[in-house]
């Protein structure tokens, strides 16, 4: 195990450039996870530590859990005072490691019958995608699309925002009209979140295959999603607004979806 104390080590820096920079991520391909719950995800999801920075003083008993399941990864102690200059939040046990990337592409997606995926189109904000992916998680969705995505996948407050659950559910990158090819190709029916030209989402069937499709709060999905729909839905809207945070639209139709399948 090696010791750092100094924020000028080039590893402490390489740390730092590596959550900042996506560019950096793509070249390393390296991303970094912190937290011992979201690194838990992340190893049951198959991903492997590249670099493991554990700081004994808050990380304690969960450090050396967390270490005993990396065991082709570097460790590095890190007293609590350097911990706390790199992390991003404090309640995070203790541990931050370097991750190697690992992507799905479509072609790597097992669906079961009668799936339930979400897509989100250029969808940018990381706090939303982590938001939407913690829903897709907790509602069982096969598999989320992120369809020429504004963020990369891993950027770590998307990691952050979904508390892992970028690892819990099968996420694939890709484009709006490879997605489209997919699930037409599997006969899921595609059913776009829009204002106009929609029916009540509790209307329409979410018992077959179904890919719930939303696009950004600002300018909604483009055309190429609203001509492949098979059906257009819309969430009631009844103050004087006229949309939600896409991460709650997102909850409210997954879990409808999920309603559905149950009753």
């Amino acid at each position: 195990m090696e010791i750092i104390t100094s924020a000028q080590n080039p590893k402490i820096k390489n740390l730092l450039l590596l959550q900042e920079k996506s560019k950096a991520r793509r070249e390393q391909g390296l991303f970094v996870v912190e937290g011992r719950r979201e690194l838990q995800h992340c190893l049951e999801a198959g991903f492997q530590v590249h670099t493991l920075f554990v700081c004994p003083e808050i990380a304690g008993q969960d450090g050396n859990e967390v270490m005993s399941g990396t065991d082709r990864a570097s460790v590095i102690e890190i007293p609590e005072q350097l911990y706390r200059k790199v992390a991003y939040r404090e309640s995070t046990e203790g541990i931050l490691a370097e991750v190697e990337y690992k992507s799905l592409s479509l072609e790597d997606l097992v669906l079961p019958e009668n799936p339930l995926v979400m897509v989100l189109e250029s969808v940018e904000k990381p706090g939303n995608l982590g938001a939407v992916l913690r829903s897709a998680d907790a509602a069982r969705a096969d598999a989320v699309l992120l369809c020429d995505p504004l963020t990369d996948l891993f950027n770590p407050n998307l990691i952050r925002a979904s508390i892992g659950a970028v690892f819990t559910v099968p996420t694939v990158a890709c484009s709006s009209e490879e997605a489209i090819a997919f699930l037409e190709a599997r006969g899921i029916q595609i059913l776009t979140a829009q204002l106009q030209d929609s029916s009540l989402y509790y209307n329409v069937d979410m018992t077959r295959g179904t890919a719930l499709v939303m696009g950004t709060e600002s300018t909604g999905l483009t055309d190429v999603w609203r001509k492949a729909a098979s059906a257009h839905i819309r969430i009631p809207m009844l103050g004087r607004l006229d949309s939600l945070n896409v991460s709650v639209s997102a909850a409210i139709l997954l879990f409808e979806a999920v309603r559905q399948r149950q009753g």
